[in-house]
């Protein structure tokens, strides 16, 4: 309480009184990075938590719980890190997702969409959607904050982290291709092809 009171009496902490267990080396952009992407994981795993006694297919719960269960961990080690400014007690893990990676490309017609105009309108679609959009937005999140790191510790673990997000990110996209939910147009064959031959090795030099 006294050191409280100092802060709101305007009366400056020496560095002594501060928790010698909190590092200092972290710059001041790099600060709100961190904050930033660590609240970004706190609102992606409170958003799974909400739709998780909502969703019916228990493919999709058992995807959500992993999920949430493998990002709990991620979260600790981050925010481990992010205190400390040394290497975490759990290092970073490897998410490994349990979707085959076989994808149904083509249209089929279905009925136009729009927005939603009850919470009880919400399906596993829906829901699927939802996490998938979660999960693009913590890689792209992580990643910003990664390049802007100055603690090699911290910059490492949110390195480290990105792929992790991709691979859920991909097995959500698996689970809505395989339910028709989001669907892979491709253009014809001469033009694929055509693209596909439209560039070509560069010769290897030494440069000196």
């Amino acid at each position: 309480m006294q050191n409280q009171n100092q802060m709101q009496n305007g009366t400056q902490m020496s560095p002594n009184t501060m928790n010698q267990g909190t590092s200092r080396n972290h710059g001041a952009h790099e600060m709100l990075d961190a904050h930033e992407v660590i609240s970004c994981l706190i609102g992606v795993m409170e958003q799974y938590r909400l739709y998780d006694q909502h969703i019916q297919d228990p493919e999709l719960k058992d995807i959500l719980q992993r999920q949430t269960l493998f990002m709990t961990q991620m979260y600790n080690t981050v925010v481990d890190s992010f205190q400390t400014g040394q290497d975490p007690q759990v290092p970073t893990q490897q998410y490994k997702m349990q979707q085959n990676n076989e994808v149904t490309y083509g249209m089929k017609a279905g009925q136009p969409k729009k927005p939603k105009q009850s919470v009880n309108e919400f399906t596993d679609e829906c829901y699927s959607s939802f996490m998938l959009a979660h999960a693009k937005s913590a890689a792209s999140a992580l990643t910003k904050a990664g390049v802007e790191m100055n603690n090699p510790v911290m910059r490492r673990i949110l390195a480290d982290s990105v792929p992790n997000m991709i691979e859920m990110s991909y097995e959500l996209f698996l689970y809505q291709n395989k339910n028709g939910y989001y669907q892979v147009p491709q253009i014809n064959t001469q033009d694929m092809n055509m693209m596909l031959q439209a560039y070509t090795k560069a010769p290897q030099q030494n440069i000196h």
